[in-house]
């Protein structure tokens, strides 16, 4: 690609956008688009704002229907040349606008001209963009056409069975679970619970020499969801300046908010959608004994065995040892602290002896940060973590030489 010409046509483009745009200026901008090479089209479509190019072109009553005529260049004639990144933004643009049927064929295209291992980068893509905008919401929500959707969720099923991920999506509950806020008066509230976040970064490194993919973090909440996305929106501006990094929520409904049970159902319904947007990957589920969580994760592992390694309890409620042992056979973790979480965590192979060390290195240290209210308060949770702290260093130190 000539980085000269590319930018001149970059400057024509964005000249042509710029204020309304005529049939003629229409007609310049397919132009110049279909007679890009595939180098400068993904540089074009890179750098502008594609959905207003996919406003600014018009259908109209009496003449050109160069909106058609633009969807079908580049999700059809030239879908083949686009970077995923390209193929992805696109998508994105699409959804953000209204979803006609035509609209809908579409991102149809676009996912089947996917396959394999691309095809779960594309998604993953698809579900980056830190908002409501994700791509449950779009198979789910967006395209409302059930063939379409079914056409699309059939041959996500069918790549997923010749490529699976080998890799584990992190679900994880907020309330209780990542922070101190609706029962846990252990902690003052809205503190992050030591070593969470390290837990959260190890689950998804995975237990193996070569880490996993970053980015397999998704919130599933009880909290409603508008059809603006402005409370899920709220939520990831609230868990990024709590450090976390980029993550996927899915809302509950103001419908499932009272009665845990009732919660319990609406993130099961939420987890088989997720399921079926994800079925290469396996799953991992991180909640709390205050709201519904050991129900939901229960339902997981009975709808999906093998591909739910286990579910982790933040225990807020006192459980009795008796009930948690009894949960344990489910594969059901009850913990106190999060060293506790990720002792489990490493015994059933989810993540590695050196992850272990780090949630415990990262949960030893955000303590001491934490202001507690009271003496007694700080002392019971401390003594707390120095119990876990010894569990995990008897499995990370180095076993001392044998005597002769």
């Amino acid at each position: 690609m000539d980085p000269h010409a590319a930018t001149k046509k970059l400057e024509t483009l964005r000249t042509l956008m710029a204020g309304h745009t005529d049939a003629s200026e229409e007609r310049r901008i397919l132009d110049l688009l279909r007679d890009a090479t595939p180098a400068e089209l993904n540089y074009l479509l890179a750098n502008v704002d594609l959905e207003s190019l996919l406003g600014d072109l018009d259908d109209r009553v009496f003449g050109p229907d160069h909106h058609t005529i633009l969807m079908k260049l580049l999700c059809r004639e030239r879908a083949q040349e686009l970077a995923l990144p390209v193929r992805a933004s696109l998508v994105t643009a699409i959804q953000k606008g209204g979803t006609p049927y035509t609209a809908e064929q579409c991102i149809k295209d676009l996912f089947l001209g996917v396959r394999g291992r691309e095809l779960t980068a594309f998604k993953n893509l698809l579900d980056a963009g830190n908002n409501h905008q994700d791509l449950e919401k779009l198979l789910f929500d967006d395209v409302d056409n059930v063939a379409l959707r079914e056409e699309i969720l059939g041959h996500i099923q069918h790549e997923a069975r010749l490529a699976p991920s080998g890799e584990s999506k992190v679900l994880s509950d907020i309330d209780d679970t990542f922070y101190a806020n609706l029962k846990d008066s252990r902690y003052p509230s809205k503190t992050v619970y030591p070593g969470v976040l390290a837990f959260y970064a190890e689950l998804d490194r995975g237990p193996g020499i070569i880490p996993g993919r970053e980015g397999d973090l998704t919130f599933v909440t009880a909290r409603p969801m508008d059809p603006l996305g402005a409370v899920e929106n709220l939520t990831f501006d609230s868990l990024r300046k709590h450090g976390v990094p980029p993550h996927v929520v899915l809302s509950g409904s103001l419908t499932h908010l009272l009665g845990n049970s009732r919660i319990a159902t609406k993130k099961f319904d939420n987890f088989l959608r997720y399921v079926r947007c994800f079925p290469e990957y396996s799953f991992v589920f991180v909640g709390d004994s205050g709201q519904g969580d050991v129900e939901f994760g229960d339902r997981m592992l009975q709808h999906a065995p093998e591909a739910v390694h286990a579910v982790f309890i933040h225990d807020v409620v006192d459980t009795p040892e008796t009930t948690r042992r009894a949960w344990l056979d489910k594969r059901i973790h009850f913990f106190d602290t999060y060293v506790g979480a990720a002792v489990d965590a490493f015994a059933v192979g989810l993540i590695s002896r050196d992850g272990l060390a780090r949630v415990a290195l990262a949960a030893r240290e955000s303590m001491e940060g934490i202001a507690f209210t009271s003496a007694a308060q700080r002392d019971a949770r401390k003594t707390e973590l120095l119990r876990d702290l010894q569990r995990a260093d008897a499995l990370t130190s180095p076993s001392p030489p044998a005597a002769h």
